[in-house]
């Protein structure tokens, strides 16, 4: 009886490490990220204005929602932060981020639908969710 309780506690801890490891991160979480890799171009407070190559100006990040009819567009920012070039801004602007697309997944609502995506991606994704203005 002892061993069979004593054999499952691996397995328990097992389940519950990646119970936690699916939670959407908090703000704070992409706060970190962006800081680390995006305040170049965008600023510490994400309101842009910064000149870019080509002689383009980096977006204010604080009004996504703003340009988007008052919903945040997860796809289309996603699409965007991993830096492969599909949006508006060419890829020799907008670099490509590696080390966000790597990492453990969680998953992410996109237009009703659960995404795994890169924990790190998430994480910048709720950021910028969060410093939306009204």
């Amino acid at each position: 009886m002892r061993f069979i309780a004593l054999s499952t506690l691996p397995i328990i801890a097992f389940v519950a490490a990646c119970v936690v490891n699916n939670n959407m991160p908090e703000p704070p979480e992409g706060a970190a990220i962006f800081a680390d890799n995006c305040t170049a171009c965008h600023g510490y407070r994400a309101t842009g204005n910064e000149p870019l190559v080509g002689g383009q100006i980096a977006p204010d990040l604080t009004r996504i929602e703003e340009r988007s009819d008052g919903v945040f567009p997860r796809a289309q920012v996603l699409s965007q932060i991993d830096g492969y070039g599909r949006g508006k801004v060419p890829a020799e602007v907008m670099p490509q981020f590696g080390t966000l697309l790597q990492g453990d997944l969680v998953p992410v609502e996109v237009d009703g639908v659960l995404t795994p995506t890169p924990r790190p991606l998430a994480a910048l994704l709720t950021y910028l969710e969060s410093i939306q203005v009204p």
